[in-house]
């Protein structure tokens, strides 16, 4: 396959990077994701980046950043509108979230809250870079979302906010509300910003006007409360050198005022919430990433960054009296809830020689280490469900860059090595507690990639390449299902890593009143890791052969200055080994698989303090199963939001957006597709929201 796709690197004689989501492509625009000085055009890949001004808007009409991918992002999966990005995903497979450059996911034990660490208001942008890469280290199989916090600036500002939001129908019971507070500084060598935020989230309310079931497994985003306190610190050496300190606090938490009652997904009965206290705790994620950068730009003849970072990881979910939980030495029909905790530090080291000898070749090389401790406990009764796990990563890398006349090419290596460290343990009686010997298994996997990028005239580039990613199959789901005897963790083949070998060409288009982008992409693993649910819900992972391929595309024409029109679409495909013959045969699900779906959307610039945005986001209909399994067929929905933005010259920015403009009623992707009675959830109905954004 890396024949095969340098011979189409070759043949296609291409590069470019493709369009940016909803935004014209900026030469001087870097990409923090790609960890070198290089701009968003230069880059063998699709690429979308979210603006500080364009996720502000998406605000209006969504609830969090798994609402705003969904919306703006069609090779992302549509959100579930609950506390988990479970079953989300980007081309198929699992990103890799980062906070400057941190990484949020946890490779162990995955527990899909990574979309759920900071709050939107620290954000200042989003990069999200399309496709396995290894750049940035394990678990971007399916790409990087790089999150960039907010920074300070000369001189000192503030800013607030403050806003609400409601349903049309149960007002008192959807009602939320919003604040946060922002301080800039910078004078002489230090700056610093300071920034908190809270909000209290109220029920959602779907298009018959009925509360939306709580999601008591994986825990839910309405009926919350959360806060959070952002800082950033910087130091400026001297003209060359500087240090800067990152600390972020998120906290989201349930209230446990409503329970959910079963739905029916045979006859279209929808899970609904109903007042009343619910055994056990509120689910709650509790995140606190930090970091400390030291930047030299002269160390070595070349520019260096070093990072160093700490995060302490701690999800509760919802629980029930599951088969899985049950054992007789701690009574009948017992009721917990699973807790996963995770801490992980590490090291990334980057050097980038920029233009050696003034000729058009740039190396970047470095070297990451991650420490990850990870357990899984069932929080009511303390019992171990996942033993603690230790994993040590350590990756050098190298990249070679050659730029001229309108040509870009790259290529490079990284190479991974893990050692996994698991004592004795005995799992759940519901697997039979069986006993399984611990070991300290370790892998080794070099990855390589190889890109071009060829600008054809002003208006017109093409791209071509092939990456690999890496990836843990979910070492915990692994371990805590074994109930074969006799079995060792150094000897389980289940522990192999994920390896996917992605392809992608694609041709972009930029001109001045019109830009267009096209992209073709193609992935597969040998041995991929498939998520396969039991009768509780609990999933499983299944180590099979997989093939994803699909196709993006974007668009956007400026009818005039104020006026402009853009289509984003895409198609994802996948199919998976089922019979262990070397050949894909099944078709992927929703749990890995977003629908074909567009975003079609209309821009307008009113007067020189009044635009508008509209947005119609269509999912097409998937049916892809018959028999039994025609259940998990889905019925594609559409639905509009409009967001209009007001500024005032002495009293701030007004803004007021209306999601779900028609007040569509419908099954949300998930729940039609993976989710079983008691997650046969709606999406939400028609919100209206009014937010108020003041700085000086």
């Amino acid at each position: 396959m890396f024949k095969k796709s340098l011979a189409l690197a070759i043949l296609a004689a291409i590069s470019g990077s493709a369009l940016a989501q909803q935004a014209k492509v900026d030469e001087t625009i870097e990409i923090k994701a790609t960890r070198t000085s290089i701009p968003q055009s230069a880059i063998p890949a699709t690429v979308s980046v979210i603006e500080g001004e364009e996720l502000r808007q998406q605000l209006s009409v969504a609830e969090s950043l798994s609402d705003i991918l969904g919306n703006l992002i069609p090779a992302y999966s549509p959100s579930r509108q609950k506390l988990t990005s479970s079953g989300e995903t980007l081309r198929g497979r699992q990103p890799l979230y980062l906070i400057d450059g941190v990484p949020q996911s946890n490779p162990l034990r995955n527990g899909s809250r990574a979309a759920y660490t900071i709050d939107p208001f620290m954000i200042e942008r989003v990069e999200v870079i399309h496709g396995a890469s290894a750049i940035q280290g394990m678990g971007a199989s399916g790409g990087i979302i790089n999150i960039v916090t907010k920074k300070a600036e000369d001189g000192t500002s503030h800013e607030v906010n403050a806003g609400f939001s409601a349903p049309d129908s149960e007002v008192s019971e959807g009602l939320s509300y919003q604040a946060g507070y922002l301080l800039r500084h910078g004078s002489g060598q230090w700056d610093v910003i300071f920034g908190a935020q809270y909000r209290d989230t109220g029920m959602y309310v779907d298009g018959k006007g009925q509360l939306i079931g709580v999601d008591t497994t994986q825990g839910d985003t309405m009926d919350s409360k959360s806060y959070d306190l952002f800082t950033k610190v910087g130091y400026d050496i001297d003209s060359k050198q500087r240090l800067e300190f990152m600390l972020n606090r998120f906290d989201m938490a349930g209230n446990g005022n409503y329970y959910s009652i079963d739905g029916n997904r045979v006859e279209n009965v929808p899970a609904l919430s109903v007042k009343g206290e619910y055994p056990g705790d509120a689910p709650e994620n509790e995140v606190t990433t930090s970091s400390l950068t030291y930047s030299n730009s002269d160390f070595l003849m070349a520019d260096l960054n070093w990072q160093l970072f700490f995060q302490d990881f701690s999800a509760l979910y919802g629980g029930g009296t599951y088969a899985t939980f049950q054992d007789p030495a701690y009574g009948d029909e017992i009721f917990d809830q699973s807790r996963n905790d995770s801490r992980k530090y590490g090291s990334r080291l980057t050097l980038n020689w920029n233009n050696i000898q003034q000729s058009p070749v740039s190396v970047s090389a470095g070297l990451d280490f991650l420490s990850d401790e990870t357990f899984q406990e069932l929080a009511q009764t303390g019992r171990k469900w996942v033993p603690a796990t230790e994993f040590e990563n350590w990756a050098p890398y190298a990249q070679l860059r050659y730029q001229a006349n309108g040509l870009t090419l790259s290529g490079g290596l990284r190479y991974e090595y893990g050692k996994l460290k698991a004592d004795d343990f005995t799992t759940l009686a519901s697997y039979g507690s069986v006993f399984v010997e611990g070991g300290e298994p370790s892998f080794n996997e070099l990855l390589g990639n190889l890109g071009a990028v060829y600008a054809l005239n002003d208006e017109w580039r093409v791209f071509a390449s092939y990456s690999e990613g890496f990836s843990m199959p979910d070492v915990g789901r692994v371990l805590r299902g074994i109930s074969t005897p006799d079995l060792s963790v150094s000897s389980f083949l289940d522990l192999q890593p994920v390896i996917a070998d992605n392809e992608e060409v694609g041709i972009e288009y930029q001109g001045n009143a019109w830009n267009a982008s096209l992209s073709y992409f193609r992935s597969s693993s040998d041995l991929g890791a498939r998520l396969q649910p039991d009768a509780d819900g609990f999933y499983s992972v299944q180590r099979e052969k997989t093939e994803i391929d699909g196709i993006e595309f974007s668009t956007e024409y400026a009818l005039s200055n104020d006026t402009a029109l853009g289509l984003n679409y895409a198609d994802t495909n996948g199919e998976y080994d089922s019979n262990d013959d070397g050949s894909v045969d099944t078709k992927l699900g929703g749990r890995n698989i977003a629908p074909k779906r567009a975003n079609l959307f209309w821009s307008q610039q009113w007067t020189g303090m009044v635009s508008s945005r509209v947005q119609w986001n269509k999912l097409f209909d998937r049916d892809i199963y018959s028999g039994e399994d025609a259940i998990n067929n889905f019925d594609g929905y559409n639905t509009v939001d409009a967001t209009v933005l007001v500024e005032t010259r002495d009293m701030g920015q007004f803004s007021l957006g209306i999601e779900n403009l028609f007040d569509k009623y419908y099954f949300t992707y998930y729940a039609q597709t993976v989710g079983g009675d008691n997650r046969n959830f709606t999406g939400r109905g028609r919100t209206i929201s009014f937010t108020w954004n003041y700085q000086w």
